[in-house]
């Protein structure tokens, strides 16, 4: 479930706690979380709603103008589910990240993860590459870096997420750079 940028901040300050989605079947279920870049959501109700109990007020919540602009979102032969949802806390992986000091039993489990990732790969081993590609060129777009290695950029951007969920990369503005955690890690 994506925000934008502008609802994204608005779930950070407490405003918004509420979104309307149209999905073949739901992407999130109650009782789980989603993790954004302002925390990690708790999801705790995803129903089928009819448009009609739609009101102007649950739209504001969910950070639309209003009703009629919330209901035009969306592939219109859809069902619609509301979904509501809390800020529960941190997203986990922004202090895992931070982490400049890593354990023998750290990194003999990171080698373990990295070394699955590899194995489990259709285009072979990526994971060494990557990490020293990034070190290498931080601020990099995406597309340029996958360009370089003769990859699709698609591919490429979820081997990066790989990594980031073990806290070794960082998103910026344009492109990654290895975090305190992955510098010590990869240096």
């Amino acid at each position: 479930m994506l925000f934008r940028q502008d609802v994204l901040r608005r779930i950070g300050e407490g405003e918004v706690t509420l979104a309307f989605r149209r999905w073949r079947r739901p992407t999130v279920k109650a009782g789980g979380t989603l993790r954004t870049k302002v925390g990690v959501l708790a999801i705790d109700s995803v129903e089928v709603v009819d448009e009609r109990e739609v009101t102007d007020a649950d739209a504001r919540r969910a950070g639309a103008a209003g009703r009629d602009a919330l209901l035009r979102e969306g592939p219109q032969d859809r069902p619609l589910y509301r979904v509501e949802f809390r800020l529960a806390g941190p997203d986990p992986r922004v202090a895992l990240r931070r982490r400049r000091t890593i354990s023998p039993e750290e990194r003999a489990e990171i080698d373990a993860r990295l070394a699955r990732f590899d194995a489990a790969s259709r285009h072979g081993p990526w994971t060494r590459e990557v990490l020293g590609l990034i070190a290498g060129r931080p601020g990099t777009r995406a597309p340029d870096l996958a360009a370089s290695l003769g990859r699709e950029t698609a591919p490429f951007k979820a081997d990066v997420r790989k990594l980031k969920e073990l806290g070794l990369t960082e998103s910026l503005q344009v492109g990654y750079r290895l975090s305190p955690r992955g510098r010590a890690y990869y240096g």
